[in-house]
């Protein structure tokens, strides 16, 4: 090894003799101005110097700290799940596979190659097939990595346990918890939109984990109109408060939470449902989705007023639901029916 000593960043300096170091007496400065009031042209020279260095250090530092962040996120990758759980009424079946395919299709069209995307519906919302799901991210995923469950559809609450209403056996919060629990990404956001959502809160609740329900307790137990919303709210570029192009679950949250007080204050119906989001500023750095194709419904004129006969549609139909008690069986059946296949023949034109 040689016997230089290192200066800055590996720049090389030759070792000082006894010869070459200054003789001085004791308590006299080693360089000194002729006014003797403090360093003279050599100290101010050589503390700038030193300043340099400590300024490219800190540049260099810098620049490298940007380097690793951007190699983070490079490298991490995002998996997303969404679930339409059981309808129980061809209404709900329809509009809750609706809303997951609308969720698959702009999640997939959203600019981005470091995303897996899975979502299950109908028939194949099975709790089984729900656990595959989880358990094959849980495999797949790092420590480095981002999750997103988005649950949609009828929720249940029993003033003690909250359960997700599947074909077949139902998903209680806490069977959740375990599973999700195993994923080891570090980044998750579970965006529970069923009726009674506020109910599972406690128990999926973990450290780093977004927790966004489209109810605040188990008690708000009537169908939910926030799902529809916060998926227009991908999808829609006034979403976007901060302009960047990119949508975060906090934006979406506040988008979809307006939007929902709107719809019952335009209906003049009671809110029986209030969002809630625990940790925004985890929300605010979670980005859902970034301009792109997924974006092109609102943005091209051609399709914009179709977009907006679709939300015309659907709040007919949602207002239509809380008008079902007071309609005749019959008059209400063949009104949705109406309503539902206007909604498929507007979804279609959008989809062209």
């Amino acid at each position: 090894m040689s016997s230089s000593s290192s200066g800055w960043f590996g720049e090389t300096q030759p070792p000082k003799s006894s010869s070459e170091t200054p003789h001085r007496p004791a308590g006299q400065p080693l360089l000194e101005s002729k006014t003797g009031r403090g360093p003279g042209a050599a100290g101010r020279l050589s503390s700038q110097r030193a300043s340099n260095r400590l300024n490219f250090a800190l540049r260099l530092l810098a620049g490298g700290l940007c380097f690793l962040a951007s190699a983070h996120s490079a490298s991490a990758a995002t998996y997303f799940l969404t679930v339409a759980g059981l309808g129980g009424e061809q209404d709900y079946e329809q509009r809750f596979q609706m809303l997951a395919t609308d969720t698959d299709k702009l999640l997939r069209d959203s600019p981005g190659s470091d995303k897996t995307v899975e979502t299950l519906k109908g028939a194949d919302a099975t709790r089984a097939k729900l656990e595959a799901a989880l358990g094959r991210i849980a495999a797949q995923a790092k420590p480095n990595d981002a999750f997103v469950l988005m649950m949609i559809g009828h929720g249940t609450f029993d003033g003690a346990e909250y359960k997700f209403n599947l074909p077949g056996p139902d998903i209680s919060a806490p069977e959740l918890a375990v599973l999700l629990n195993r994923i080891p990404a570090s980044r998750q956001l579970i965006v529970n939109m069923t009726s009674a959502s506020g109910g599972a809160t406690d128990a999926l609740k973990k450290d780093g984990r977004v927790i966004i329900t489209a109810t605040k307790s188990g008690s708000e137990k009537n169908a939910t109109v926030f799902a529809r919303f916060w998926v227009e709210a991908l999808r829609d570029p006034a979403a976007d408060t901060d302009k960047n192009q990119a949508i975060t679950a906090l934006e979406a949250f506040k988008y979809a939470q307006a939007k929902t007080a709107a719809f019952f204050s335009d209906s003049k119906h009671l809110a029986t449902e209030h969002a809630q989001l625990a940790d925004e500023p985890r929300a605010a750095a979670f980005t859902l989705v970034r301009y792109g194709s997924a974006a092109a419904e609102v943005t091209d004129p051609a399709k914009r007023t179709l977009v907006a006969t679709k939300e015309e549609i659907e709040n007919k139909i949602d207002a239509l639901k809380y008008q079902k008690d007071l309609m005749d069986a019959e008059d209400y059946r063949r009104q949705l029916t109406a309503l539902l296949l206007q909604l498929a023949r507007t979804q279609e034109a959008i989809e062209k």
